[in-house]
């Protein structure tokens, strides 16, 4: 029996200086501060002892659940692996000596092809809405978890996707190819060095063996970590199923491991609702602030711990279109840009809906969405948008003046990594005569550049109410403006030489994309638009 469909959601509106704004869901939702929430992965900055392959110590906390929740096997091996790309600074998350990155075993491990002594590598069962339609179940289709590696806080998984079939591939063969590994390889790490929550990537281990996509490819295992890989669809399978034992275990599992502070309130399983709609909110918010898009956010890609999980057709913003579609497999633009704060909101009523038998009241479980999720995102893009234009202070106004921003880049389409990073270099006062040599960074962006004069008066005067120092406010928009986003044409560029054998070019992007708001001479190429060639890329799920 399938789950009720979860309730529709308030639409985002578009409304404001040019008929739009972005961060209203709802004229009837609660305005309460959204707090200060800690980012998951906070303080988890990895063991201080060094240790070899052999010696990671395992703990495996998701294995000891009961056997119901997974499929213990191996992964498949993968034919003469070689070693494409890996991250020093992950391999330190897990007390990973660097210096085991270059052994002979490392691929070999990290191919599926042979087991760390006190892993229990194992595929877990979820089930979840696809594109806002019931799927019925998934699973770790393509993904083995071999463990959890102890540690600060609670530790971090490793999972090695595209490492073979398991019973949860349906019709699939279980694997990733080269060109999707290298992709969620960057993104993870470069979604981490702009400071968004996000599982990480250790490796990526390719192969000669074919995968039969869109056209023949070549096999990759990327490895990923997180605190945990629990989805918003590992609950909803259960409430379709009934199975309301499995269903407490599973959410006790995450509040014991997760979330003990949810254990002190009168209801733990609607406080954890309540953290998991803050935390959505703040992630998405961070998501729309920076100009990255998911893709596809369905409730099996949704993280119970707020991180940004299953990088597939993602892409981040060149010139701005808030109707932009990252995903071509996306024919209705349900994953649009514009769209992903109210799909966050839609998602969180699908898991409100598996929790409802925990929680027990309806009401209860309305209200911890409503009262969590809008004010946490409204709140956070707030001021994630205040910091990118250089205002230190929240002043009536500011909700109008963001959204006149959006109306500006929605209707001339700058760039909008290069629109925010390059206004961070101009003066907040300036004469007359020397107006447009000085403000020349911005208005050569548009081609009306009327128009672009006519937002920096307004820009100016809203700098103007708070008298903060160039140089400090400058160099605070620098801090949080990136320079570096993993564009698709970069991410593809990379993809080519990799084809070819020349994995520099995976070095070099993640090496630039680690130091996003640094200048980088070396790297200065990857801070342009796109050039010719990649105005044909298109991203799929297949990716």
């Amino acid at each position: 029996m399938l789950p009720p469909k979860p309730a529709e959601p308030y639409h985002t509106e578009l409304v404001g200086f040019s008929g739009w704004r972005l961060t209203r869901l709802g004229a009837q939702l609660s305005r309460s501060p959204a707090g200060n929430l800690p980012d998951p992965l906070q303080n988890q900055t990895g063991p201080t002892i060094m240790h070899s392959l052999e010696s990671l110590p395992f703990d495996n906390a998701f294995a000891r659940l009961p056997s119901t929740f997974y499929t213990r096997l191996a992964p498949e091996p993968l034919p003469r692996p070689y070693l494409v790309a890996a991250s020093a600074e992950v391999a330190g998350l897990i007390g990973l000596d660097p210096a085991e990155l270059a052994r002979p075993e490392f691929p070999q491990i990290f191919a599926g092809n042979q087991l760390l002594p006190g892993s229990e590598p194992l595929a877990a069962v979820y089930s979840g809405h696809q594109f806002g339609v019931w799927a019925g179940q998934l699973g770790d289709g393509r993904a083995h978890l071999l463990g959890e590696i102890t540690g600060p806080g609670s530790g971090w998984e490793i999972q090695l996707k595209g490492a073979g079939q398991t019973p949860y591939s349906r019709f699939a063969d279980g694997r990733a190819v080269l060109r999707s590994s290298i992709r969620e390889y960057l993104c993870s790490e470069a979604m981490a060095a702009l400071g968004i929550p996000t599982t990480r990537a250790l490796c990526v281990v390719g192969s000669s063996a074919p995968v039969r996509r869109e056209t023949i490819e070549t096999a990759a295992v990327v490895t990923r970590l997180a605190p945990s890989f629990i989805r918003f669809g590992s609950f909803e399978h259960w409430r379709v199923l009934r199975q309301m034992d499995a269903l407490r275990q599973l959410a006790d599992h995450v509040i014991e491991r997760f979330r003990p502070e949810c254990r002190e309130a009168a209801n733990p399983y609607e406080a954890l609702l309540r953290d998991v709609g803050r935390r959505t909110g703040e992630l998405i918010a961070h998501w729309q602030a920076v100009g990255f898009m998911h893709g596809v956010m369905n409730t099996d890609n949704m993280s119970i711990l707020g991180l940004t999980l299953d990088y597939g057709p993602f892409g981040f913003m060149d010139a701005f279109d808030a109707n932009h579609i990252c995903n071509h497999s996306d024919d209705h633009g349900r994953y649009s840009y514009k769209s992903q704060p109210q799909i966050g909101h839609w998602n969180l009523y699908a898991l409100g809906r598996a929790l409802a038998p925990l929680i027990g009241d309806q009401n209860a479980v309305q209200a911890a969405i409503e009262e969590s999720y809008a004010p946490a995102f409204e709140g956070h893009f707030m001021n994630l948008m205040r910091a990118k234009l250089g205002l230190a202070q929240a002043l009536p106004g500011d909700e109008d003046f963001i959204g006149e921003t959006f109306g500006l880049l929605q209707d001339h389409h700058p760039d909008y990594t290069q629109f925010f990073r390059q206004l961070g270099c101009l003066p907040a006062r300036v004469a007359d005569a020397g107006r447009d040599a000085a403000d020349a960074p911005v208005r050569d962006l548009f081609i009306d550049r009327a128009a672009a004069d006519t937002w920096l008066a307004l820009w100016r005067a809203r700098l103007g109410a708070e008298a903060r120092p160039d140089p400090e406010r400058q160099a605070a928009m620098q801090a949080v403006n990136p320079k570096y986003v993993l564009r698709n044409w970069i991410a593809e560029s990379a993809i080519r030489a990799a084809r070819s054998g020349d994995y520099s070019e995976v070095e070099a992007v993640h090496a630039c994309l680690s130091r996003p708001f640094d200048d980088q001479p070396e790297h200065e190429r990857f801070a342009a638009p796109p050039p010719d060639w990649a105005e044909g890329l298109a991203v799929s799920c297949s990716s």
